[in-house]
């Protein structure tokens, strides 16, 4: 499960991560901070559902940790952390220090630097003792922490380069994922004859040949890995080519209506169900192109039409998500047949445990859908941050002891439905707020320009607008557009792609501008303006908040209370 959601797992993700990029059209720093909570809430979960099942099994640690008091272990934390941001924030005003002083010489500079910090870590590696290879279950013996960090110090380098290319350099992926390979293949090569060099064990010719060989064979490994992955995705591009060509493409759209009469939660059933067949046999790159291509239009187009306003970037890490997931899922669940081979179990029965621990990842596309402020989209304020973060925190633990059965202890037949309740509460406070007040009222066409010059930067500007398809078809649907900075109604729009003719109080889309944010969103040059939404006053959703944690603390102290009677 762990090895799956490290496709999921900014900042590196997987190969389909950077395919994104170029299909919604957002810097990948963007695409890292929309996955970044999606994917700290599965890992959170996971280890969550490990110590449940430890609490259901009785078992007890195998090794125990050293003994420490409260405020040892806050020091630890507190150095430990204060540490590590003072080494990232080092290293960052050194490097912009560098290319602001330095200028087209910054670039070789900073390679001696980086090769010198390599030789540092290398250094205080060699210090410390050598791992050990196998652990003793039978006498386990705890490492120590900062040297066991010491000795694998220098293998976040090409990590770091990776991310520092993507996210501060913002190089494309292909040039960012070469330079740090390049760190890589020397880090291979030397980093085993430098540590004999500097614990003076001699040999130094032997290992540097060891480690040329392992570049080659790593090498090796790689292109015969991509075999499977470039014939795949050839593959997925002739498919999407000949849908695309042949005006296939169009009828998905109809397709997907009349098999769901328009319901949005069974379209996006159908996506899923189409997602996780395909990703059954199919590597999640080529799977994901596959979808992305035919699918996430498709969604984005119908949740219009619905009235509901879906990111794109909601879309595509839904079947991103879908995608992987296939690797989990019986039958075929690659994943899984791995596991249990290493396991000894069967592997049908390692996929459906599996997909059980795995409800907890399936459940957050469909809540990103409908609330996408999981996603960190239209969260506005620390405050705000703070409270989604520790609301779906705490809906994703609450989900995790419903689908486990326990909680303190075993839960009744009730107390899940309580759990499952709340859960759905923390995820989706709008629902329940939309109910008791609506979130928009209509206005004009004639006001359009003033709610575009009144609108906060990052906020959505809602339209409604008709018009028809190219099959003559009348089309209503909602779409949604928003500003980076203030301005004039009319500049803002036209910087988001948009150009309006107004004729007797009516605005028809004149111009929406190819591969722009308007263009994205389902915007058609041509239509009408039937009504702008603008958000009602009303208290904030996020009160919702309140009766789902009583829920949740009901059930809790209900059931300490009934550990207490047991143990008297």
């Amino acid at each position: 499960m762990s090895s799956v959601d490290g496709q999921i797992m900014p900042p590196v993700m997987g190969a389909a991560a950077f395919l994104m990029v170029e299909y919604v059209g957002i810097p990948y720093p963007e695409i890292c901070k929309h996955a970044f909570l999606p994917a700290a809430l599965s890992y959170i979960s996971l280890f969550y559902i490990v110590h449940l099942e430890a609490l259901k099994l009785g078992m007890q640690p195998m090794l125990a940790g050293r003994s420490r008091t409260v405020r040892d272990r806050v020091t630890a934390w507190g150095l430990g952390v204060s540490g590590t941001v003072v080494a990232i924030c080092a290293i960052y005003f050194v490097a912009e220090g560098v290319k602001q002083s330095m200028g087209a010489g910054a670039p070789w500079v900073l390679a001696v630097l980086l090769a010198a910090l390599y030789l540092w870590c290398v250094y205080q590696s060699a210090g410390c003792p050598d791992l050990p290879a196998d652990i003793d279950v039978e006498n386990p013996v705890q490492p120590e922490t900062w040297p066991t960090v010491k000795a694998g110090l220098h293998f976040l380098i090409p990590i770091g380069t990776l991310i520092w290319c993507l996210m501060i350099e913002e190089l494309s992926p292909a040039l960012a994922a070469f330079w740090a390979t390049s760190v890589l293949i020397g880090l291979m090569a030397t980093h085993r004859p430098l540590t004999v060099f500097f614990r003076r064990q001699g040999g130094v010719s032997a290992e540097l040949k060891r480690g040329l060989r392992e570049v080659v064979d790593g090498l090796n490994d790689g292109a015969r890995n991509m075999i499977g992955i470039a014939i795949a995705t050839g593959t997925a591009g002739i498919i999407v080519g000949g849908i695309t060509l042949t005006g296939l493409g169009f009828r998905m759209t109809e397709f997907i209506e009349f098999i769901s009469y328009g319901n949005v939660i069974l379209m996006l059933l159908f996506t899923a169900f189409v997602c996780l067949v395909l990703g059954l046999g199919v590597p999640t790159t080529a799977n994901y192109i596959l979808v992305a291509t035919l699918m996430a239009p498709v969604v984005v187009e119908l949740g219009a039409q619905s009235g509901l306003i879906i990111p794109l970037i909601a879309v595509h890490l839904f079947v991103f998500y879908y995608g992987i997931m296939g690797d989990i899922t019986p039958p075929v669940g690659l994943a899984t047949f791995a596991a249990a081979a290493i396991s000894g179990e069967d592997p049908i029965q390692t996929g459906i445990q599996g997909f059980t621990y795995a409800l907890r990842t399936i459940v957050l596309p469909f809540v990103w859908i409908f609330n996408p402020q999981l996603l960190l989209i239209d969260v506005h304020g620390w405050f705000e941050l703070a409270l989604v973060v520790v609301a779906s925190l705490a809906a994703s633990l609450t989900f995790a002891a419903a689908t486990m059965g326990w909680f303190q202890t075993r839960c009744r037949w009730w107390e899940i439905g309580v759990l499952l309740l709340a859960t759905f509460m923390l995820f989706r406070p709008n629902f329940f707020m939309d109910h008791l007040y609506p979130p928009y009222e209509d206005r004009p066409a004639k006001d359009l320009y003033a709610i575009a010059k009144s609108t906060p930067p990052g906020y959505p500007m809602v339209f409604v607008i008709e018009g028809s398809n190219v099959e003559g078809d009348d089309i209503r649907k909602t779409v949604a557009v928003s500003f980076t900075k203030e301005g004039e109604g009319r500049v803002r729009l036209a910087e988001a792609g948009l150009s309006f003719t107004m004729l007797g109080g009516e605005a028809q889309i004149t111009g929406v501008k190819f591969g722009s944010r308007a263009k994205k969103s389902g915007f058609e040059q041509g239509w009408k303006v039937a009504a702008i939404k603008v958000p009602t006053e009303r208290p904030s959703e996020h009160l919702v908040y309140i009766p789902a944690l009583a829920l949740v603390a009901f059930v809790f102290f209900l059931q300490r209370k009934r550990l207490r009677l047991a143990a008297a």
